[in-house]
């Protein structure tokens, strides 16, 4: 069957998709999720089909390309290619399987992660197979094999040096911006710390869009293990580069019903750490009720998981079950997080105790973990001595930024006080409503935008005080954020 190529000009993001004409698929028996092999000149491509009911849309005779099918196949509009019923790709069998209750072997894991990392899976079909793992949870075993193939199926950062340091938190708490004074107090003490981030998902910023406030984080691999070479450090976004490509394709599916099978967030951190040489990995589990991790009993379980697998994997592993019942740090979005991270670095008396203490704790322990004494000192002397922040202002401009003063970081020119009902202690901070509340004032795609913090459990407050301050740079936004602040409890005050 020959069709005449009509390029629709929308993009999956992901997958190989095209649009067939509802007689066009009657015609050869074609239903929606069906594949069909597309065929130019000798260059053949599986695709996804969907089906177009209107002929405004797909007219008979014509089929509908994404962008993705246009640049694999090297089409133009109007092109005509031959057309043929394919097969659905092995692995819907063992994503079946796996529906089952059966364990996967390397093989049939090696081929899921390969038909999702050349997007021979639909969404649909990757949900199914995040599905499958959050109510058939893998074993270890599983799970070690799914991380291998993750990095298998993607670029590796190789530094040929050893330790190679790295540190992730499992997120879910506000602020939390401890990798930003971390990086450069260890790559002044001489141990190389090439540090891949994430954007935000459902926070008001993550490290890639705070640390992007003062220096560019996307940069091809080449580029950055020659910034890790010069600086031993680097802070930039994971999702430009391609290691482990597969796990971020499994994020973008579980994001719309915020699922996250334990095994596969093994897979994800342990197989971007894995990506990047790490040898000496350090992850931060924070526990509370509104966190990925509710309780102790999860944590303790979780962190026995990761250092099983480091064990296999050959890493040296620890893991921290931290306090995560309420934000860490004042500024929350990405600008007024850089802010603080300066006033860190910069010994400004502004700057968060709590947010340099977290961050001294966490480079106390990975000074024990390559074998140095009294790390926490060593952190604290770092800081004090300026090299810290000397050390960031280098990764900085190695990333195309220049040195800053915090106070010159541009913050949303709207701003509201949220006050304090009554005296009294602060007993807690609903983490959900300042990560939401900072969202619906912009952050993290406005930076400037956000909310600063002026009190944490357990401080006095008198009536009247401020609690925080919501920063937008929209005013449709701006009064959207204040009017939901004002109907929430954010504080609950005793």
């Amino acid at each position: 069957m020959k069709l005449k190529i009509k390029d629709i000009a929308i993009a999956s993001g992901g997958p190989l998709i095209a649009v067939m004409n509802s007689k066009d698929a009657a015609m050869f028996d074609i239903h929606v999720m069906d594949r069909i092999k597309i065929k130019k000149g000798k260059i053949i491509e599986t695709v996804v089909v969907d089906i177009a009911q209107s002929k405004k849309v797909v007219p008979k005779g014509r089929l509908g390309v994404f962008e993705e099918v246009i640049r694999s196949l090297n089409l133009k509009n109007n092109d005509i290619v031959d057309i043929a019923i394919a097969r659905k790709p092995l692995s819907i069998d063992y994503i079946k399987k796996k529906l089952d209750g059966q364990r996967l072997s390397k093989e049939e894991i090696n081929q899921i992660v390969w038909d999702i990392v050349h997007n021979k899976l639909s969404a649909v079909e990757m949900t199914y197979f995040v599905a499958a793992c959050y109510t058939n949870v893998m074993t270890t075993e599983e799970t070690i094999l799914l991380t291998k193939a993750m990095v298998e199926h993607g670029d590796v950062l190789k530094l040929n040096k050893y330790p190679v340091v790295d540190k992730h938190s499992i997120g879910g708490i506000p602020g939390n911006r401890t990798t930003l004074v971390v990086v450069p107090i260890i790559a002044v003490a001489g141990y190389y710390i090439p540090k891949t981030s994430s954007r935000s998902i459902t926070s008001a910023a993550g490290t890639a869009d705070t640390m992007e406030v003062l220096a560019d984080v996307t940069f091809p691999i080449k580029k950055m293990k020659e910034i890790v070479l010069k600086t031993r450090g680097c802070i930039v976004w994971g999702g430009a580069l391609n290691l482990a490509p597969a796990d971020d394709k499994i994020i973008a599916v579980e994001r719309p019903l915020e699922i996250d099978a334990e095994s596969q967030l093994l897979a994800s951190i342990m197989a971007k750490k894995h990506s990047v040489s790490s040898t000496h990995i350090l992850i931060d589990v924070p526990v509370n009720k509104d966190s990925k991790v509710k309780n102790r009993v999860e944590a303790l379980k979780l962190k026995k998981e990761f250092e099983k697998i480091g064990k296999k994997l050959k890493k040296h592993i620890k893991v921290l079950i931290t306090d995560g019942r309420q934000p860490i740090g004042n500024g929350i979005g990405p600008a007024l997080e850089a802010r603080d991270v300066l006033w860190v670095l910069k010994r400004d008396p502004r700057r968060p105790i709590d947010l340099e203490k977290k961050c001294l704790m966490m480079c106390a322990n990975i000074f024990s973990m390559v074998g140095l004494k009294e790390g926490y000192k060593k952190a604290l002397s770092i800081l004090n001595s300026g090299k810290a922040y000397q050390k960031m202002v280098e990764i900085i401009k190695a990333q195309n930024g220049k040195e800053i003063a915090a106070e010159d970081i541009k913050i949303g020119k709207y701003s509201y006080d949220v006050l304090s009902a009554k005296s009294g202690r602060i007993i807690d901070i609903d983490n959900v409503l300042v990560s939401r509340i900072a969202r619906i004032a912009g952050a993290p795609h406005d930076k400037g935008a956000g909310i600063y913090l002026y009190n944490h459990i357990g401080s006095k407050v008198k009536k009247k005080e401020k609690l925080f301050t919501i920063y937008s740079e929209s005013r449709h936004e701006f009064e959207y954020a204040k009017d939901m602040a004002k109907s929430s409890k954010v504080f609950i005050i005793r």
